[in-house]
């Protein structure tokens, strides 16, 4: 049985192991990928690989669990930011901000989120789904003439989770039928559209 990093070096070991997984995967893609080519590209033996996992789909789901942790980590430092906007430029910026963060190191995550996709991500999406949850309630918070809104969580969990379905989609596509500029541009439209009509309709009732 695999045992868990407990020591420093250990856990140095297991960030080696997943960070060869990403430079593999990137390059040889998930089934060209084995687990000798991990072990060589994190400069240790086959054996010492599997003294932390069981099999190569056990480094995938790390990678899986690493690439998410590493999205809220890129999204955190943001809220502060998007707060001040107004929601339409707010998903713009997140999403360019995503953008760049997927084509960094030559691509490396856009590679690697695409091929993760197709062994199922989908169950690890929960911490993402929940930071976006929490900037929907603190971006009306500090925008109070949006709470008039008819039925916020409806509304909030459609567009959450519809705009990382879409996203997800859009990645899993090998020749998408529109760029990620206009999937973003799109999406920032639809809520943005949204938003405004609701608070149209405030007015008029409130007229």
């Amino acid at each position: 049985m695999p045992r868990k990093p407990r020591q420093q070096r250990s856990r140095a070991t297991v960030d080696a192991i997943v960070e060869a997984g990403f430079i593999c995967v990137a390059e040889l893609g998930i089934t060209g990928t084995t687990t000798r080519h991990i072990a060589e590209r994190a400069g240790i033996s086959v054996g010492s690989l599997y003294e932390y996992f069981s099999n190569k789909q056990a480094i995938y789901e790390a990678m899986n669990q690493r690439m998410v942790t590493d999205v809220v980590a890129m999204i955190q430092p943001l809220l502060p930011q998007l707060m001040r906007m107004d929601i339409t430029e707010a998903v713009h910026t997140l999403l360019g901000q995503f953008s760049n963060f997927l084509r960094k190191d030559d691509e490396r995550y856009l590679k690697c989120a695409r091929q993760a996709i197709r062994v199922d991500i989908k169950g690890y999406l929960d911490p993402i789904v929940k930071i976006l949850s929490e900037l929907v309630m603190n971006h009306l918070m500090h925008h109070p003439e949006n709470m008039r809104m008819r039925n916020i969580p409806a509304m909030s969990y459609i567009f959450i989770n519809g705009g990382v379905f879409a996203v997800i989609r859009h990645l899993s596509d090998p020749s998408p039928p529109v760029s990620f500029e206009e999937l973003t541009q799109g999406l920032a439209d639809m809520v943005g559209h949204y938003v405004a009509y609701e608070r149209l309709l405030a007015l008029s009732a409130g007229g």
